[in-house]
């Protein structure tokens, strides 16, 4: 099998998501939250990828289910301790993710200071598309992403807009977090992130390169 067969199946093959929160502009201004000085990093487990035929569902007791797009970028090889300039041979491919947060959960936790893991790492909380290989992304530095709810737009950007760039991201995280084939780096969502209900349909797509449906259920 080549490498490029074995990333096709990252969602069994990587070990790790690494994800970015607030790493667009117009997101923070919109929370009215400053820009950060440094990417903030959390991880979500892979037990939460679902593809494209299965649903989202809604976590036990979860009364507000947020959706966030974003570009996911996976690793081809061991990655650690890698320069920005390098960081380019070490991306496999890309694909489009949904950062699905019970947000509910995540206020709570964050006012009495403890960990957010549930609000982020529940069964289905990381929808992912098919493996997008590395030649379809001309520029990731300047790719549109959008996210629909009933066909109603609410989120449409660019990675133009990151704080972060994705070299930036992955230098970072590989300084502390050695990132192995198949791991997935989730880069950050843009402004307009809001709430789902049971019975709706999230679309979302990267420029014209893919999209993806998802259904919401109890």
């Amino acid at each position: 099998m080549s490498s490029e067969e074995r990333l096709k199946t990252f969602t069994s093959l990587g070990k790790k998501v690494m994800a970015v929160g607030r790493n667009y502009r117009a997101l923070a201004a919109e929370q009215g939250n400053p820009i950060p000085e440094k990417p903030i990093v959390f991880m979500k487990p892979t037990s939460s990828f679902i593809t494209e035929g299965q649903s989202i569902k809604i976590p036990l007791g979860c009364e507000r289910l947020y959706f966030e797009v974003e570009l996911g970028v996976i690793i081809s090889r061991r990655c650690s301790n890698v320069k920005e300039q390098e960081v380019d041979n070490y991306i496999g491919g890309y694909c489009l993710v949904l950062d699905m947060t019970a947000q509910d959960f995540q206020v709570e936790a964050k006012a009495k200071g403890h960990p957010w893991c549930l609000a982020k790492g529940f069964d289905t909380a990381c929808p992912v598309s098919a493996f997008i290989p590395k030649p379809m992304i001309r520029d990731y530095n300047d790719i549109e992403l959008w996210l629909k709810v009933n066909d109603v737009t609410k989120q449409r950007s660019s990675t133009s807009d990151m704080i972060f760039s994705i070299p930036h991201v992955i230098s970072y995280v590989s300084s502390y977090i050695t990132l192995g084939e198949g791991d997935v780096v989730i880069t950050g969502s843009p402004a307009g992130a809001g709430p789902v209900q049971a019975g709706e349909l999230i679309e979302a797509g990267l420029a014209d390169v893919m999209s993806m449906k998802f259904p919401v259920i109890v």
